[in-house]
């Protein structure tokens, strides 16, 4: 284990040829409950820990190596090392291909670095992996906006406030000519 650890840090042999990722359950009984208890939530400050505890879960990575992967690229973007965080989501969705976090976090990445084009798919991905990740919503809808594309953006930042009302991105929505908010 330590030696396939090691390998992986060095990125000496593709994290597939390791061993197989395990399944993640993106939709269980707690996070649909944390989502209805979001939507029922009195307060922003209410709303906001149980969105925490929701990203505790998606953030919980299916085993050691996707963790380690997911730490680092978190711990390289909160660095601002852009180009080594992409390399370990990358990796990551590599490995898990079926981790909808991956996709999100390396969607993120290229928000960030104003490369919108480039997040839009993984935004897609993460959302037919699991569609009610609020996370992935609100940044397709901010993706979107960045394109320019106002319209779809507020549309998806609707489907996102259906299931958190409490999103600070809410207050981005402003009414456009011929709809209704």
């Amino acid at each position: 284990m330590i030696r396939a650890l090691i390998i992986t840090i060095l990125g000496l042999v593709p994290l597939p040829a390791m061993a197989d990722c395990p399944e993640f359950a993106h939709q269980t009984p707690e996070t649909e409950a944390l989502i209805a208890a979001i939507q029922n939530a009195d307060t922003e400050y209410e709303a906001q820990q149980l969105n925490d505890q929701l990203w505790a879960l998606w953030t919980d990575a299916p085993d050691e190596t996707a963790q380690m992967l997911l730490n680092e690229g978190m711990s390289a973007r909160s660095s601002y090392d852009y180009i080594r965080a992409l390399d370990q989501f990358s990796r990551l969705v590599d490995y898990c291909p079926d981790y909808a976090e991956g996709y999100n976090q390396r969607a993120f990445i290229n928000f960030l670095r104003e490369d919108y084009e480039a997040a839009l798919p993984d935004l897609d991905k993460a959302l037919s992996l699991n569609p009610t990740h609020i996370g992935a919503y609100s940044g397709l809808a901010l993706t979107l906006f960045g394109l320019d594309r106002y319209s779809e953006g507020a549309k998806v930042l609707r489907e996102a406030l259906e299931l958190n009302p409490w999103l600070s991105e809410r207050h981005l929505l402003q009414e456009l000519p011929g709809e209704e908010l």
